[in-house]
């Protein structure tokens, strides 16, 4: 097996050993690891962070597969955070990737001990969990980067970066918004990826073409027995189109903000 400084030597040719070994360093969360947050992970162990902890209640859907990187037809079924890690792990043995199938809401936000990690990252879809993440991890003394909505887009030129209250155009960044000023504002600035672009559906369909997801759920359940069978599909009041493209650079951008900021700091 090569040795894990051969594995990053690319790497370290740009960024020297001095850098390589903060990134090494530097502890990572990231909460929902579907479309973006699957490719800011991969994205991440493949620069040279070795701490990694991800996070996601939910399983491998056929419908995942135009945009999940961990979502294939041999994984269906699977639990997320299980497939996504043992592709981390075939990248870098060596990573500690901590795997949780949970589901993060205001009720057990203490049990992640956000205050232990350097970042976090917000790859949610549920709006009410997503604010309660961004009012908490903005109190902590982690870098907090989130992802806005990367549904209905298609023009890769369009994607930005920008400070959370200088996002435009982006309906999920308004509705947040809208929601926050109701009660404790995030903390500190953040920033965010988001896109202005806003296209319609023109297809037909919900989840896996029923009214209740049908992808084979694995008789083994990791994690808590009452997500055995869990899945989102079926909860979603609205399912909108993506494209793989556009999950990715979104979660690659996430990536590049963390590594970005490991670099300027080291």
């Amino acid at each position: 097996m090569a040795s894990e400084k051969a594995l990053f030597q690319r790497t370290e040719l740009l960024f020297g050993t001095e850098k390589m070994d903060k990134i090494a360093e530097k502890r990572v969360i990231i909460f929902g690891i579907g479309g973006v947050g699957s490719w800011c992970a991969e994205s991440l162990i493949r620069t040279g962070i070795r701490h990694l902890t991800i996070v996601d209640s939910d399983r491998v859907c056929i419908t995942n597969i135009n945009r999940q990187l961990h979502a294939t037809t041999q994984t269906v079924g699977e639990v997320k955070t299980d497939a996504l890690k043992k592709r981390l792990l075939e990248i870098n043995p060596s990573a500690q990737i901590t795997a949780l199938q949970k589901i993060y809401e205001p009720a057990n936000s203490d049990s992640f001990e956000l205050d232990t990690y350097d970042y976090i990252i917000d790859a949610i879809d549920s709006l009410g969990n997503k604010i309660d993440l961004i009012r908490k991890a903005t109190r902590t003394k982690a870098v907090f980067f989130s992802s806005m909505g990367a549904s209905l887009k298609l023009d890769p030129t369009k994607i930005r970066v920008a400070e959370f209250w200088k996002v435009t155009g982006c309906p999920l960044g308004a509705l947040i918004r809208k929601r926050i000023k109701k009660g404790d504002l995030p903390a500190k600035k953040f920033m965010c990826i988001y896109s202005e672009e806003l296209l319609e559906n023109k297809g037909a369909g919900s989840s896996c073409g029923t009214e209740k997801c049908l992808c084979p759920k694995s008789k083994n359940a990791a994690g808590d027995p009452e997500l055995a069978d869990h899945e989102w599909c079926s909860l979603k009041a609205v399912v909108n189109g993506t494209v793989a493209h556009i999950t990715a650079i979104y979660g690659f951008t996430l990536a590049g903000l963390v590594i970005q900021d490991i670099y300027n700091k080291s």
